[in-house]
């Protein structure tokens, strides 16, 4: 039996579920033809990706332990449902969704897919954002109804709602996205209440360069440091950048500089960052 200790998910150390892993290419930043495109990547151990139920298509689960998986910075719930759609008179089955905060063992969640007056939700419980009130955290929100969950998924991340369809004219709900961007979503998509457990993962000490590379990041070179026909910012003479604002090797801006072009933008987007 796992428990929380100081506010702490313990990770189970149990095999994965079988049937839900499959095998994992990796390009090391390269593209179909072979040429390199994304730097700084290359190497890391060998992993297993894990099938994570972004539906929520099953409406109550039962907690059982907290998994950890390689693939991402969010840890793993492992839920226990009664399957009846597979084989005559249902049996027990086990999947993956992504632990929340808040999200103990033994919880009993549940899955809402209609509009209700009053309802009570917990922490991991999911339902269409109708259900939800202005000022609810959420995390695993899709996008269109039906298509799965796509924003707020790393670990510490959260949606946040600012206006139910009861507060205003249309029919949209206003939500922030963890960008800081406000967007207007379907009272019919699906999330889940809790922002993402494991929020100290950004805070956590690597100790030494051999854990990035296993983590398949190999080093990086400042652009300072190189040679002028190598990087933007190389040469000159002592530590100098041009007097230019920071760019990367292909000269587009960096360091939170915004790269949307407004012309494409979304038309769901109300506020952008």
């Amino acid at each position: 039996m796992q428990i929380k200790k100081n506010g702490n998910i313990i990770l189970a150390k149990q095999r994965p579920i079988y049937h839900l892993l499959k095998a994992k290419h990796k390009n090391s930043g390269r593209n179909n033809s072979g040429r390199l495109t994304v730097r700084h990547q290359g190497g890391g151990v060998k992993q297993l990706y894990r099938n994570i139920d972004w539906f929520r298509q099953y409406k109550t689960n039962l907690v059982v332990n907290f998994e950890y998986d390689p693939n991402r910075s969010a840890h793993l719930a492992k839920l226990a449902y009664i399957d009846n759609e597979n084989k005559k008179g249902g049996h027990l089955s086990f999947g993956y969704v992504l632990a929340v905060k808040g999200m103990k063992i033994f919880d009993k969640l549940q899955t809402i897919n209609e509009r209700k007056i009053n309802v009570f939700l917990r922490p991991g419980d999911a339902s269409i954002l109708g259900n939800f009130e202005p000022g609810d955290f959420l995390s695993s929100v899709e996008a269109v109804p039906g298509q799965g969950a796509i924003f707020a998924r790393s670990a510490g991340t959260f949606c946040q709602v600012l206006q139910s369809s009861a507060t205003q004219a249309s029919n949209y709900i206003k939500v922030r996205l963890p960008s800081g961007d406000q967007r207007l979503f379907s009272p019919m998509v699906k999330a889940t209440l809790g922002s993402i457990a494991n929020e100290k993962h950004g805070q956590r000490n690597l100790e030494k360069a051999g854990r990035n590379r296993w983590l398949n990041k190999r080093p990086t070179v400042r652009g300072v440091a190189m040679n002028p026909v190598d990087h933007p910012h190389g040469g000159g003479q002592g530590k100098t950048k041009g007097g230019r604002p920071s760019v990367t090797p292909k000269s587009w801006p960096t360091k939170g500089q915004p790269t949307r072009n407004p012309r494409k933008s979304n038309r769901f987007l109300s506020v952008v960052r």
